[in-house]
């Protein structure tokens, strides 16, 4: 059997290059922690939709739902977007939270929709309209 190492050399470079890609496109939204427990009491409080998601470092998928929601925040009144690294074990315990890209919806201090790896934005949407 003969291997042709230029082949398995351009294998690793393509492979590089996909890598580098894909870090840089879930990196490209910035992401952070912007849940606070006192922040979401009072929006609960003022009778505000609140919706909380979970994300994770070079996860493609939690930056477009992010993305989604980030337009969400400006598309509809009376809403109020919180998100955290799902890492952050005491927040993720709070909402019993395991996966990222985990979508949570409350209306009237409870919770009326949950979701994993949803993305789509009519979904995401329809999901907030039926909960305002």
């Amino acid at each position: 059997m003969v291997f042709n190492f230029c082949s398995i050399k351009n294998y690793e470079k393509n492979f590089y290059i996909y890598f580098l890609v894909l870090s840089f496109s879930s990196n490209g939204f910035a992401k952070e922690t912007t849940f606070k427990k006192e922040l979401f009491e009072k929006a609960q409080a003022e009778g505000k939709v609140v919706i909380v998601s979970s994300w994770i470092k070079y996860c493609t998928s939690c930056a477009s739902q992010m993305k989604v929601l980030d337009k969400a925040k400006n598309d509809f009144d009376n809403l109020e977007y919180f998100a955290f690294d799902v890492t952050n074990k005491e927040i993720a315990e709070l909402f019993d939270v395991q996966y990222q890209t985990t979508l949570l919806i409350f209306k009237d201090k409870k919770l009326v929709y949950r979701s994993i790896g949803e993305t789509s934005k009519d979904l995401i949407y329809k999901a907030i309209q039926s909960s305002i």
